[in-house]
């Protein structure tokens, strides 16, 4: 099969690295790709948002399937563009429409939906710049710390984690009257604080059946012991030693299935993965947030663990027959360090010369990297790249990652040193 894969971070690359395990593959395109992606597929200088460009890309080169990595042209269409060209379709896109991805891109549609379906999730309100003031009353009826959620995107630094009142009503007008996401955060969701441990479930699903992929536990802030501003995620591993299977069975039961049959009662189009950010609280799972695709840098612990020919899963899910799909899982745990740019995530350095042995770059998922004129490899992003490494616990897992991600050279990277210690 001929594949094009969308997206430019750690987890296309991790998912570009499966794919091209895969019997199944022809010639595998990455639209944009970065410094790391080329070494297993052929780089497009296309964009993600550049639709009618891709049109022509599936056209012109025999393209049988096309993977959407990131959450914005999910959000945009791109599956209801794709499927408005009758040429293509025996194209699978794995990849919702844009009223399915609205899971993610808004977060009031996402609490409604959860509250029609009876799916557990921290209670809320949503406010706009012209109900602010009951907005204030709101957070005068809630308990420290208050969560701020912008409703649209906002690269997964829109929600906002505040221990005072007084600056919660702030970030409150900030967002609202002041744009501090832009048009992101013009609408707020307002929830109360669910305290307890957080962890990622993932599944793909044909918009009828559904698999259970590996789950995570991702780390969000940039500083260690949790400390400091979020980022889009500082490490992850999977599996996670408390999602036993009675948690699970929870999961599947409370959230998973009412969230698939929801979708399908609502006549949603959805094909492709469904993120549940979850918390569990004393044993029970509560919904934190949905998203409309893998998680990042999740998929770099989770991929690496999914035996199954990849491109048998995605054709499985294309062609509606999931329920027929058995997924074969290593049980062994999957650790991932991500080395992050001097700065990150405020202002950050770019430009700088990485050094990796090629010995050691099975597992090395790169996330903002590309290749200068000289045709070095340099840093090109906040987050540069994800050491990943297997080991037969979270201890001994994310020494072997550690290990690892001690080997790739460049100059300002840091990484949190803590990672996982909370599990052990």
């Amino acid at each position: 099969m001929n594949i094009l894969l969308l997206g430019s971070g750690g987890r296309e690359h991790a998912i570009a690295y499966k794919i091209s395990q895969s019997s199944r593959l022809s010639q595998l395109f990455i639209a944009p790709g970065n410094g790391g992606t080329s070494a297993v597929g052929t780089n497009v200088p296309i964009s993600v948002s550049d639709f009618a460009s891709i049109e022509k890309f599936i056209t012109s080169n025999n393209i049988d399937m096309i993977i959407v990595g990131p959450e914005v042209p999910l959000a945009d269409g791109i599956t209801d563009f794709l499927r408005g060209n009758e040429k293509l379709n025996k194209l699978i896109i794995i990849g919702p429409d844009k009223k399915g991805a609205m899971l993610e891109s808004s977060k009031d549609f996402a609490k409604s939906f959860m509250v029609r379906h009876n799916i557990p999730t921290a209670k809320y309100k949503v406010f706009t710049q012209h109900n602010i003031d009951e907005g204030y009353k709101f957070l005068d009826l809630l308990k420290a710390p208050y969560v701020l959620k912008a409703d649209g995107l906002a690269a997964g630094k829109g929600v906002l984690i505040i221990d005072s009142l007084s600056e919660a009503k702030h970030q409150l007008s900030e967002m609202l009257c002041h744009e501090k996401f832009g048009n992101s955060g013009s609408t707020v969701v307002i929830e109360e604080f669910l305290t307890g441990i957080e962890l990622s479930v993932f599944i793909l699903t044909d918009g009828n059946n559904y698999i259970l992929l590996p789950e995570a536990k991702d780390y969000k802030r940039v500083g260690e012991k949790d400390t400091g501003p979020n980022t889009g995620g500082m490490g992850s591993v999977s599996p996670v030693p408390f999602a036993d299977p009675q948690f699970m069975k929870k999961v599947t039961d409370r959230i998973i299935v009412p969230t698939v049959e929801g979708l399908k009662n609502e006549n949603i189009n959805y094909t492709g993965f469904i993120f549940f950010g979850l918390m569990n609280c004393n044993g029970d799972p509560y919904v934190i947030e949905y998203n409309c695709r893998m998680g990042d840098p999740e998929t770099e612990s989770v991929f690496p663990r999914i035996d199954s020919d990849i491109i048998d899963m995605f054709i499985a899910a294309g062609n509606g027959t999931l329920n027929d799909f058995t997924i074969d899982i290593n049980p062994s745990t999957a650790a991932t360090v991500m080395l992050v740019a001097r700065g990150y995530p405020e202002a950050y350095d770019k430009g700088m010369f990485i050094d990796i042995d090629a010995a050691y770059s099975d597992m090395v998922f790169h996330a903002g990297t590309k290749f200068d004129d000289s045709d070095r490899l340099i840093a090109n992003g906040g987050r540069v790249i994800a050491a990943t490494a297997f080991g037969e616990d979270v201890e001994n897992a994310f020494y072997n990652a550690y290990d690892l991600a001690n080997k790739i050279k460049f100059d300002g990277k840091y990484y949190r040193r803590d990672l996982g210690q909370d599990l052990l």
